[in-house]
């Protein structure tokens, strides 16, 4: 199924975030502009947790966008820390050569590469090591998490920090009572798309279970954690068409992956919500709104000294 990254890819995180073990069934040219729609959406929450991460880390020289997906956050980025050279890496050349159109575009392309290649054994072809590595939504397309922060951790440099951007809150974007359907119906789908992701997560190759003590496992990873916050992103009613046309999309790749787990009124309920000729769609409503909120796990690496 496409991603819907934050999850990135669970349905509903299309975050921007890319990865390997579907690479043979998407179609990264017709994810893109979903991909880049999703991220535009969120660049004030990317922003805000990019302030907090300047307040945190001395000028970075190399900052490393770890499934850059099209580039719009490591534009952010190149945006943010002025000083830095920025490298997207993703396994999908087609969103790559987006993300340094994009960096053209962006006036920032005389310091942004892109790095082609499945995390995170590609993290050895940089040059040097990362002063800020950012990894949003990418960790979990990873069979096993804690030896892919392993191997984030050993491509950092002294005093460099590593930036999770994992979990957070579902979207939220109707209320309880639609009119329409049974009451309650976001929570029905949420429980889906847990199961659905569950199931993502159980066919990686190399899959692990760990528990997602994300500060845990930073530390696990050898590095000391530097703290946690979470940044809200709140679409007040009536949503904006980006808000809405983000939503669309998102619903439909779960109608797609999910329509199996609901029960016939809830998918009917997500047909008329798609259809843009009903009046009840999230095209027509007055009352859809974006309420969600992404988290941001910081740890660095401190050596000892020799």
């Amino acid at each position: 199924m496409a991603h819907d990254h934050d999850h990135d890819h669970a349905p509903d995180h299309e975050h921007q975030h890319t990865h390997h073990h579907d690479h043979g069934d998407l179609d990264w040219a017709e994810m893109a502009p979903h991909l880049e729609a999703e991220a535009e959406l969120y660049t004030p929450l990317y922003e805000r947790a990019m302030a907090w991460l300047g307040k945190k880390q001395t000028e970075p020289g190399l900052i490393v966008d770890a499934g850059s997906g099209p580039g719009v956050v490591s534009a952010l980025l190149a945006e943010a820390f002025p000083g830095a050279r920025v490298v997207a890496v993703d396994a999908a050349e087609p969103l790559l050569e987006r993300a340094r159109a994009r960096a053209e575009r962006r006036g920032v392309a005389d310091r942004f590469g892109v790095l082609a290649g499945e995390l995170p054994g590609v993290l050895d072809d940089l040059d040097y090591p990362a002063d800020l590595i950012w990894a949003s939504n990418s960790l979990h397309h990873l069979g096993d998490q804690r030896a892919a922060l392993a191997a984030f951790a050993e491509r950092l440099a002294p005093g460099g920090t590593l930036a999770l951007l994992e979990g957070g809150l579902p979207v939220r974007f109707l209320p309880r009572d639609i009119g329409i359907g049974r009451p309650g119906f976001q929570d029905r789908l949420d429980v889906a798309r847990a199961d659905w992701f569950a199931r993502m997560r159980a066919d990686l190759p190399g899959a692990v279970d760990v528990p997602e003590d994300w500060p845990e496992l930073l530390a696990g990873a050898g590095l000391r954690p530097t703290g946690t916050r979470s940044f809200l992103l709140d679409v007040p009613p009536p949503a904006t068409d980006r808000a809405r046309a983000c939503l669309v999309s998102t619903l439909t790749r779960i109608r797609e992956a999910c329509a199996d787990r609901l029960d016939a009124t809830d998918a009917a309920t997500l047909d008329r919500l798609l259809d843009p000729e009903d009046k009840a769609s999230l095209h027509h409503r007055r009352d859809v709104f974006y309420l969600t909120a992404r988290t941001v796990h910081t740890a660095a690496r401190i050596d000892a000294p020799r």
